[in-house]
């Protein structure tokens, strides 16, 4: 394979379905290659790459083999919502082997970062991400990696056979109730990290019961995003830097609408505070974070408009 990418700026690419394999009745299988077979741009695990659907919507789909410099294909596993906004029925009902889809270069908010253990926690579809980083650290070797699966029954498990027979701790709560975590998470570790990706219950419990640990240790995503007009809702003004335009955001719509709504270009793709494509810089101002990207760090100078939103009257923002 050859390689057209070299250190270019991100851009939009142009995959072509080559696989389509269905993993549970509720889960598909997508294998994304270049049409004219040139690898594709590096990632490491934990990466994901926001895939535009044919009804027109744009949702972020974690990678789910281990990352590489030079990958030769992108594979993602989307879970059919049929309540949700659309985008997974779209890549379920209407795309077939063959068609091209318009997909962005990978981000990794969720990065493997080093340790001498890990504890992986995954739910339902949230093997995804860590699918690709359990393969790529096992492949690098020289750490210790422990992986507890959990799913309703092995008939809604995505890559159960896999899963099955590699020293997973494979928990299928329709057959033996809920799975204890606390004997795993009991006793802090300073050498290890924990990494659990899943519904948002299994987030909360697991940030639950690591309140022990030390918070950089605990790294998680949710699939099911933030509500971004849920809690506490206050009018406010968005000040755009780079034109001077004042924004009002009334309390029932989010910053990013409003900013949309007076023609401002924000890019975004989940719209839930969990894939960080619209971020924006803050320059001015008290931002009421309720993202699930943003590091502590990161907060301080960062916000995420399709959920967040100001505290007091009026906060700064320009494009990151």
């Amino acid at each position: 394979m050859n390689s057209r990418w070299g250190s270019a700026l991100p851009e939009l690419l142009h995959l072509r379905v080559a696989e389509r394999t269905d993993l549970t009745p509720a889960v598909a299988r997508f294998v994304l290659r270049d049409p004219d077979g040139a690898t594709l741009p590096a990632y490491r695990g934990g990466a994901h790459v926001t895939v535009t659907t044919p009804n027109g919507q744009r949702r972020s789909y974690s990678l789910v083999e281990p990352g590489g410099r030079t990958p030769g294909q992108y594979v993602v596993c989307v879970r059919r919502e049929a309540g949700g906004r659309g985008g997974s029925v779209s890549l379920h009902d209407d795309v077939r082997v063959g068609d091209v889809l318009e997909v962005t270069w990978p981000t990794n908010t969720f990065a493997l970062r080093p340790a001498k253990r890990y504890l992986f926690i995954a739910g339902g579809i949230g093997i995804t991400p860590i699918r690709a980083m359990v393969g790529e650290l096992r492949a690098r070797g020289g750490v210790q990696v422990e992986l507890v699966y959990l799913t309703r029954n092995p008939g809604e498990t995505a890559f159960l056979d896999e899963f099955s027979s590699d020293g997973t701790l494979l928990h299928h709560s329709a057959t033996h109730g809920r799975l204890d975590l606390w004997p795993l998470l009991e006793h802090p570790d300073d050498d290890a990290r924990v990494y659990c990706c899943g519904p948002t219950p299994l987030v909360e419990e697991v940030l639950a019961l690591t309140v022990h640990w030390r918070p950089s240790r605990v790294h998680v995503e949710d699939f099911a995003g933030v509500d971004a007009l849920g809690g506490r809702r206050a009018p406010f003004t968005a000040v755009w830097a780079p034109t001077g335009a004042r924004v009002e955001v009334p309390a029932d719509k989010t910053l990013l609408n409003a900013l949309r709504g007076r023609g401002i270009d924000v890019d975004a793709s989940c719209e839930s505070g969990t894939c960080g494509t619209c971020r924006l810089r803050l320059v001015a101002g008290e931002a009421d974070h309720r993202d699930l990207v943003l590091s502590a760090d990161e907060r301080a100078g960062y916000v995420m408009p399709c959920v967040s939103r100001a505290v007091g009257e009026e906060i700064t923002v320009t494009p990151a």
